[in-house]
């Protein structure tokens, strides 16, 4: 599973229209990890639930939690309720996994312990570069969504299934949905302020 490693080194390699929110991100690594499970056909879709299939324990620790986190009774779990469940801090725990295998460095300043991680020089950094340069389709959409600059938009190979623009309208739409509920925050926030600030 390398499509959200690859993701977390593009968001932090390329940059963005707009900062990468952390909770974008999570639950565009959600995606990833669905886009990659759907590959190996370890999962499929009906309709837009994930029917999850035989999937056998790697070495991989992200991967092996989310084979286990899948919702293996009927009538599974929806695309979009995946992408929220599974995403819940899941920006932090890649971050956390990829410190621990030397893949992301500490943040550039000492007296800026709270910035961004940096990108190692490593196998996995230039992997995640060479997939960016070639414009893998998915590795782009998944950015995208992220406000990453992508370029002329990028087809997906013809399939006979929607099972992956499913899952990449998914990420699109929630992380479109969770901006509109930090624009309503920030608006009731100010409509607050205002009301202590009234003479």
């Amino acid at each position: 599973m390398t499509t959200p490693r690859d993701l977390l080194l593009v968001t932090l390699d390329v940059p963005g229209t707009r900062p990468v929110e952390q909770g974008d991100l999570s639950l565009a690594l959600a995606g990833a990890e669905l886009a990659d499970l759907l590959a190996e056909e370890s999962v499929s879709l009906e309709d837009d639930r994930i029917v999850p299939g035989l999937i056998p324990a790697t070495g991989d620790r992200m991967r092996n939690q989310a084979s286990a986190a899948l919702v293996r009774q009927a009538p599974y779990e929806t695309v979009e309720d995946w992408l929220w469940r599974r995403g819940r801090g899941l920006a932090a725990a890649y971050v956390a996994e990829m410190r621990a295998q030397g893949q992301l460095a500490a943040p550039r300043y000492r007296w800026m312990p709270a910035g961004p991680p940096q990108p190692a020089d490593s196998p996995a950094r230039s992997t995640a570069a060479r997939r960016w340069a070639a414009r893998e389709p998915v590795l782009v959409a998944l950015a995208a969504a992220l406000g990453i600059e992508a370029g002329r938009p990028v087809a997906l190979d013809e399939d006979d299934d929607e099972a992956l623009p499913t899952v990449l309208a998914a990420v699109a739409h929630a992380v479109t949905e969770l901006e509109g509920v930090r624009q309503r925050r920030r608006i009731e926030d100010a409509a607050f302020d205002n009301i202590w600030r009234a003479p």
